[in-house]
């Protein structure tokens, strides 16, 4: 009998042999340290992700392998602010992709990036191509939580905030986080920043305008905030929180029923 959550660092090497025989999905947290206000702690992106697919992984035990998360992340343009650990981007994109390809190695065919880091994502995606690139036969994903439509669905319920009102440190990651860990967020300290230069193409919401624009976040924000925070409530983050873990679960249903991919030579489909 598997102990679920099944997770990774706790199986022994004939343990991640059948688990790996057993179609499972590897999901793959990922976060970054960085800041986040005044009022909430360095790991918000790192905790909030890490209960997404920890809750997700006990939801559908019988489909995931939970791998541990990757802790750091890209952040230069946070560097002016105490506390980020910034990975360069080439270096995190590459880690990413080598736990992937290692996962490959050992016989999981599917995978799941789950990223909690906005300025992670395109890179994330590109680990994820590199793994199918470079391990034929692999279904590697990638995805950034709540921006499905279901998943932006939940926020639009939510939210009292207008556009900008949840971003970084905001309405959405405060709520969640209190969901979690009251004890650990100072609401007392939280303060309303809405300072990106947005215009008509370039906004900084959970669903960012077509024009993507990120200069030094000390350029615009003085607090570290970009969002509403004050409107954050632990009810608001327990339906979040449960709308990203619903999404999640659908994401490792949709990888595990897909069919594996197979290169073919395309002169046989020629008449």
């Amino acid at each position: 009998m598997w102990t679920t959550p099944l997770r990774y660092e706790r199986l022994t090497w004939p343990e991640v042999r059948r688990a790996a025989g057993e179609n499972r999905v590897a999901l793959i947290p990922v976060g970054t340290l960085e800041d986040h206000g005044p009022h909430l702690p360095l790991d918000a992106d790192l905790r909030i992700i890490s209960e997404i697919c920890s809750r997700a992984a006990q939801a559908a035990s019988d489909d995931v392998v939970l791998l541990p998360p990757i802790p750091h992340g890209y952040d230069p343009h946070h560097m002016d602010f105490p506390g980020p650990i910034s990975i360069g981007w080439d270096t995190f994109t590459r880690y990413c992709a080598d736990v992937g390809l290692s996962l490959a190695h050992h016989g999981f065919r599917r995978m799941l990036y789950l990223n909690g880091h906005g300025s992670n994502q395109n890179l994330v995606e590109m680990a994820a191509r590199l793994v199918n690139v470079q391990a034929p036969g692999t279904l590697a994903a990638a995805a950034f939580y709540l921006t499905s439509p279901e998943g932006l669905a939940a926020v639009a319920r939510v939210r009292e905030s207008t556009i900008g009102g949840m971003a970084h440190a905001c309405e959405l990651e405060t709520s969640i986080y209190l969901a979690i860990d009251p004890d650990a967020v100072a609401m007392d300290r939280a303060v309303d920043e809405q300072s990106y230069p947005a215009g008509e193409h370039a906004w900084f919401d959970w669903a960012d305008g077509s024009l993507h624009l990120m200069p030094w976040w000390s350029s615009f924000s003085r607090t570290g905030v970009q969002g509403s925070p004050t409107l954050a409530t632990a009810e608001k983050g327990r339906a979040l929180l449960d709308a990203a873990v619903e999404e999640c679960v659908s994401y490792v249903r949709e990888l595990r029923a897909k069919p594996l991919g197979e290169r073919r030579d395309p002169v046989e489909r020629l008449p």
